[in-house]
């Protein structure tokens, strides 16, 4: 089994962020497997998410792992040993990774969806109820 790689410093992930992200995750690991981050629709009862979608082409169900660890979104695949095709070209990497998203506080998994060779996975910071609080006020003497 080949090593698995990771990358150096893991993207913070959550609803503020912004171009300054952009460049972080291009300074941020190797590229593999690349990545997209967007923001999808915000109904009027629904909370905002955001879907991480990675191309995991050669990748089955089974070879890949989602993981929340604390704040951590911990992505991994291993494939598994094959008989290998002689290749004349080979031009779909099948090595090992590991990918690592800081999650921004109250973040949460809804769901991990593998289609085509794209691994979705959306994320929910559920809204949070509107609390009011009395607060005491004691006289200095």
């Amino acid at each position: 089994m080949r090593n698995t790689k990771t990358s150096a410093r893991p993207l913070l992930i959550g609803f503020g962020m912004g171009d300054s992200a952009a460049g972080r995750v291009n300074r941020a690991s190797d590229g593999y497997p690349p990545f997209n981050i967007e923001r999808l629709g915000r109904g009027e009862t629904a909370a905002e998410r955001l879907r991480i979608t990675l191309a995991v082409a050669g990748f089955g169900e089974d070879e890949l792992e989602v993981l929340v660890e604390a704040d951590q979104l911990i992505i991994r695949g291993r494939q598994t040993e094959r008989d290998e095709p002689i290749y004349l070209f080979r031009g779909i990497a099948a090595r090992q990774f590991q990918r690592v998203f800081l999650l921004e506080s109250g973040m949460d998994v809804l769901s991990a969806t593998l289609r085509h060779g794209l691994l979705s996975i959306d994320l929910v910071r559920p809204q949070s109820a509107q609390m009011v609080r009395k607060i005491n006020i004691s006289a200095a003497q």
